[in-house]
């Protein structure tokens, strides 16, 4: 295996780590609809740093970034929407 693979490899695993870490979160949120204990100003930067990586990743070409940050922004970006609309029945 090249030394371009396994760097390659090394960022397809990263990000996987990374991109699942937010799976419990999500998954717990979207089961008990619960979202008192998550900081809105919290997620709102992860969002906003997370589509600022996608475009970076889109960028220069780096797709174990672009994949990453497309299912991470998805997740956060679901947990920062039900976040707002709770916050707001509240």
């Amino acid at each position: 295996m090249s030394n371009a693979a396994w760097v390659e490899l090394l960022g397809y695993l990263a990000a996987c780590l990374t991109t699942l870490s937010f799976a419990p979160q999500a998954w717990l949120s979207f089961r008990t609809r619960n979202v008192s204990g998550i900081s809105l100003g919290m997620y709102g930067a992860m969002t906003a740093g997370v589509v600022l990586w996608l475009a970076y990743g889109l960028l220069i070409r780096s797709w174990p970034l672009v994949v990453a940050n497309a299912v991470t922004l998805s997740l956060a970006g679901s947990i920062l929407i039900m976040k707002i609309r709770l916050s707001r029945r509240a």
